[in-house]
């Protein structure tokens, strides 16, 4: 035995073990596509393209429900099932009978550990079905070893499941790596020393410069552009972090760091630690490490798709999974480990772009359109608060005053639909009582039905037209949608017993979870609606 392989009598070849030692998922928030292919042809040899080169690449991959943001990408990578059924539906969602919006990870019951207080209430609390590594955790005894990291602390608890060690994310207030007690009641040492070692600081007192020469990006935005948001106005290279940071945010004062590529690599540093501190892919149970690189989503949204600034993140991120190979196959090697790479949605290109193209986009004024809509039900219904609440293109109606004026909620819910698609950029709006039924074919409104949760969506739920996004606050384009540039994403699989190969049939999503599965020879997660990718067993 040598280094986890077997080797056959009388030949210089080795055999994989029977599983692998450690599966690492690598989870990218707004990639498309796309974006990929874009740069593939200036990414280094050893980083994604040595996934791609080496790997399974899945070339038409994507989600397969309506509102395509972050935590709802994570939940069904990890749990191998739609919205509909795992229950994150999106980001945030109105609670009527509290009158209040929910934070998708918010747990107040629950206490941070390290970091802030406000930063650490969050758990997998919402999250209504297993993970696969839950069901690897649950077949091992609990002798696996599970963690979940990224940036952004839904991303890293969804991905890490309800049974994880621990989830760690980055606490904007300290700068530094924290956790829950739902997983931990202290940090580890090893997580003390590297907050020590301030490693957020020294980044944000640096210069974000281009990585290549100018001409490098030859097929992006120019760099100083009007569609731009930027920094305190500042759109063009070099950006000194130390002096934008000064007027950023005195609350969060490391908060600009998620919205540069130095957020990535305090990511891949601290999964680094990780690995080596808590001995993972050392012995024959198999372990898992989810790494979500949430920088590209804060600079797409500043910048858009398009930009030199974007451009830069996927290349500086080709240079973090550079190094991340480069670690696991020397300390681990190649075939004890089994490594994915996708992202968590997409996204579409600024309005104004598609605009000056002559390309019909543009952006849909919500709060607008809420205040013509109770100003219409006042006049048809009589002076009330008919509206609670509006959350990622959902409205949710007060259903105890509807129900106390003794009026039909299904008739309330048509006319409010009837009445929203009269605005401009609005492709429809669906009551409550479209979702009853349950054979959609295979369009928009089956991606509709993936995304409804009856405790959790609006009474209504708006689609847009294509390339139109919501306005919201300072972004200047969104991903929200069941369109294509929101939905179709990269997933390379790589590693242990991964041929090469390129596979351009169609696959959904939830198909993640029930291969890791298949291959790790565990149970689905529980709500489980994909299918093992046949390519991978081949």
């Amino acid at each position: 035995m040598i280094a986890g392989f077997i080797k056959l009598s009388g030949q210089g070849a080795y055999l994989p073990p029977e599983k692998p030692r450690l599966v690492i998922g690598i989870v990218v928030e707004q990639l498309k596509y796309d974006q990929l292919e874009k740069f593939r042809d200036r990414l280094g040899e050893n980083g994604i393209k040595r996934l791609i080169n080496e790997g399974t690449y899945f070339k038409n991959a994507s989600f397969e429900y309506m509102l395509s943001q972050s935590a709802p990408g994570h939940a069904t990578i990890s749990t191998g099932s739609e919205p509909s059924y795992h229950g994150i539906t999106s980001d945030s969602w109105y609670l009527p009978l509290k009158d209040e919006l929910i934070y998708c990870s918010k747990d107040n019951e629950v206490n941070p550990v390290g970091g802030t207080f406000e930063n650490g209430l969050y758990s997998p609390v919402n999250l209504q079905a297993s993970t696969f590594s839950d069901e690897l955790e649950m077949s091992t005894g609990r002798n696996s070893k599970v963690f979940g990291i990224g940036m952004k602390e839904s991303s890293a608890i969804f991905s890490a499941g309800h049974t994880a060690d621990a989830a760690y994310w980055f606490d904007n207030a300290t700068g530094t790596w924290m956790s829950s007690t739902y997983y931990i009641n202290a940090l580890p040492a090893w997580v003390n020393d590297f907050n020590a070692m301030k490693f957020s600081e020294t980044y944000l007192n640096d210069t974000w410069n281009l990585l290549r020469p100018a001409r490098d990006y030859y097929d992006c935005l120019r760099d100083s552009n009007n569609f731009e948001l930027g920094f305190n106005k500042i759109n063009y290279f070099p950006y000194d972090l130390k002096k934008i940071r000064s007027k950023f945010n005195s609350k969060d004062d490391f908060a600009l760091l998620r919205e540069t590529p130095a957020g990535n690599s305090l990511t891949t540093s601290f999964a680094i630690r990780l690995i080596e501190k808590e001995g993972l892919g050392k012995d024959d149970i198999t372990d898992y490490l989810s790494i979500c690189y949430s920088a590209t989503d804060c600079i797409g949204h500043r910048f858009g798709p398009s930009s030199m600034e974007m451009g830069d993140a996927i290349l500086r991120l080709d240079e973090e999974i550079k190094n991340l190979l480069t670690f696991l196959n020397d300390s681990i090697g190649k075939k004890n480990v089994l490594i994915y790479f996708t992202s968590a949605h997409g996204v579409s290109e600024i309005p104004s772009i598609l605009e000056s193209n002559r390309i019909p986009a543009g952006y849909f004024k919500q709060n607008q359109a809420l205040q013509l809509l109770r100003t219409y039900l006042n006049a048809v219904y009589g002076e009330g608060d008919w509206v609670k609440g509006y959350s990622e293109r959902q409205i949710f109606l007060n259903r105890t005053l509807i129900e106390d004026a003794r009026l039909s909620l299904d008739d309330v819910q048509k006319k409010v639909a009837r009445f929203l698609v009269q605005f401009t950029g609005v492709a429809a709006a669906y009551p409550y009582s479209a979702f009853e039924a349950n054979d959609f074919g295979n369009g928009n409104l089956k991606r509709i039905i993936n995304n409804f949760n009856p405790q959790r969506s609006g009474d209504v739920i708006v689609t847009l037209n294509p390339g139109w996004v919501e306005k919201k606050g300072d972004w200047i384009t969104d991903h929200n949608s069941p369109y294509e540039y929101d939905t179709h994403v990269p997933l390379i699989w790589y590693g242990w017993t991964v041929n090469r190969a390129t596979v351009t049939r169609h696959v959904n999503m939830t198909d993640i979870a029930p291969t890791l599965s298949s291959l790790c020879k565990v149970p689905y997660p529980n709500a489980c609606t994909g299918e093992p990718l046949v390519e991978l067993f081949r």
